[in-house]
């Protein structure tokens, strides 16, 4: 059965989990850093991310870089809020997109904020093929 979250970016439970999932689909875990009313998050997520989480090409979730209250288990199994997550990760901008394996390292460079909106998607493939390429090593 496909996970809730497989056609639509939602925070997860536990990042372990989702980790774990997307590699036994084939996938990296595509994560990427949201503010609530950013809209090159928007962007980044209603025309990009959510289609091809649809389409069964990738396996993403977001996490808030300001939720100081939902609870969220992180790769070692602690529970922390989205905030401590992010902060770990020092992903300062929103968005950024991290590409990991299942035990939370990154497998390619993260992308960093939309600098050229019209060229992102070409950006967000090849990083995906690169991490899908390391996890498959």
């Amino acid at each position: 059965m496909t996970p809730a979250f497989a056609t639509r970016l939602v925070q997860p439970a536990s990042l372990r989990a989702a980790a774990q999932a997307a590699v036994r689909q084939g996938h990296p875990l595509v994560v990427m850093t949201t503010l609530q009313g950013c809209p090159y998050c928007d962007l980044v997520r209603d025309r990009f991310l959510q289609p091809a989480m649809a389409a069964g090409r990738l396996f993403a979730v977001q996490v808030d870089i300001r939720d100081r209250q939902t609870p969220l288990q992180d790769f070692q199994g602690n529970t922390r809020t989205g905030a401590d997550v992010v902060r770990t990760w020092k992903a300062r901008f929103a968005p950024t997109v991290l590409f990991l394996d299942a035990q939370g390292r990154e497998l390619t460079q993260r992308l960093v904020g939309v600098a050229v909106p019209d060229f992102y998607e070409d950006y967000l493939w090849q990083h995906i093929e690169q991490a899908q390429r390391a996890l498959a090593r």
